[in-house]
């Protein structure tokens, strides 16, 4: 499937890039959202794009001699990419995260991201990690995967697919994507092997999640890029689990927060103010159109905030 950029038009929208400004995509993945950001910040603006995926960085080398505007690539996580920036000093005008895959991780079929591909156990997205999905399913305790599939994939059969995996793997290790597939599918029971969605699309999910440590580079993440992000700029998220989209959302809302003084004190104490606001009071959705034509899409949540001023600590 070609690549297509969820919640693009609200994300430009929102985000509203000028002439001039310095936009930080902090994960540049196939360039899709990078592209459209580029064209309305102009030749007099700057697009600064992170990803520690080296595929990425090829696609980055193609988009640069597509746009007017200044380029930059970084290739690092995004916690890494911001903490540079931050050391440098650079005020950005527009942070965007893109949370989760791209669809050219998930459609390159060797790294062992879908579980429709038969390829070797793998799901790192910097190829240069110690430890992918490999090493995860065949050495990790059985109480910590079941951990896993059950917090990050939120699998019903946590337990059962866990043991079922210790089972086989004392057997032989457990090798490639099908071979997983194939133990997952035979340790639920057989009605919810035609539930709705694939048997093993939560523990597939939960298993990247883990190897790629996805939620502490999230929480690592937002406050640097707050920290990078200019006064009255603008970040905006999109999620595609509720794990991610709560991380935001609390983020978010500690920085909208005003007083703290308790309700019954007649007068202010704290001097809170907010240093941010909500550019949208709730989460943006794909709509039907853009599901039908993307599929990938249907999960996809977009918070937007705009910073008011710098973090009073």
């Amino acid at each position: 499937m070609a690549h297509v950029p969820v919640l693009a038009g609200e994300a430009i929208e929102l985000l509203d890039p000028q002439p001039r400004q310095v936009v930080v995509d902090c994960t540049f993945g196939a360039g899709g959202h990078a592209r459209l950001l580029a064209g309305r910040i102009g030749a007099s603006g700057m697009l600064i794009a992170i990803d520690r995926d080296p595929i990425a960085a090829e696609r980055f080398a193609q988009l640069t001699g597509e746009v007017s505007c200044a380029t930059r690539f970084i290739r690092a996580s995004f916690v890494d990419g911001l903490s540079q920036l931050r050391k440098e000093g650079l005020h950005a005008d527009v942070v965007l995260l893109d949370l989760g895959m791209s669809s050219m991780q998930i459609d390159t079929w060797e790294r062992g991201f879908s579980y429709s591909y038969d390829a070797p156990l793998d799901m790192r997205m910097d190829p240069e990690l110690e430890r992918g999905a490999h090493e995860l399913v065949n050495e990790a305790e059985p109480r910590h995967l079941e951990t896993i599939f059950r917090e990050l994939g939120e699998e019903r059969y946590a337990r059962q697919i866990a043991r079922a995996i210790v089972r086989a793997r004392d057997r032989r290790p457990i090798a490639s994507t099908i071979e997983l597939v194939d133990v997952i599918t035979r340790a639920i029971p057989t009605p919810a092997r035609f539930a709705a969605g694939h048997p093993a699309k939560r523990v597939f999910q939960a298993l990247r999640i883990a190897v790629n440590d996805e939620l502490g580079q999230l929480d690592a993440a937002l406050p640097l890029a707050w920290e990078v992000l200019a006064t009255h700029g603008r970040l905006a998220a999109i999620s595609f689990h509720s794990l991610e989209d709560r991380r935001v959302k609390r983020f978010i809302a500690a920085r909208t927060q005003g007083c703290i003084c308790p309700p019954d004190l007649p007068v202010c104490g704290c001097g809170r103010e907010p240093e941010a606001e909500l550019v949208t009071r709730r989460s943006i959705v794909p709509t039907a159109g853009e599901i039908a034509a993307n599929p990938r899409a249907r999960s996809a949540r977009l918070r937007v905030a705009s910073k008011l001023r710098e973090d009073q600590g």
